[in-house]
């Protein structure tokens, strides 16, 4: 099953949409600097996952207000 998973960096308090199968090695993939678009923010938490369906939703107006006040 594949999930939506939002991080938000530690260090410059981004927030960052994404999918994946694994969320514990797509984790650690995010934090050891394997992923060009999340290197600069290293390091990453996980704050929200969910089924796949809600990633576009997450992405979106209302849905990233949502995930602002996460966290």
């Amino acid at each position: 099953m594949f999930y939506c998973c939002v991080l938000r960096s530690e260090q410059s308090d981004q927030r960052y949409v994404g999918s994946c199968e694994d969320v514990a090695d797509r984790l650690y993939r995010h934090n050891s600097g394997q992923s060009k678009t999340t290197k600069s923010g290293i390091p990453w938490r996980l704050i929200h996952t969910e089924a796949l369906a809600r990633e576009r939703y997450d992405k979106i107006g209302r849905g990233r207000d949502e995930l602002d006040k996460l966290q």
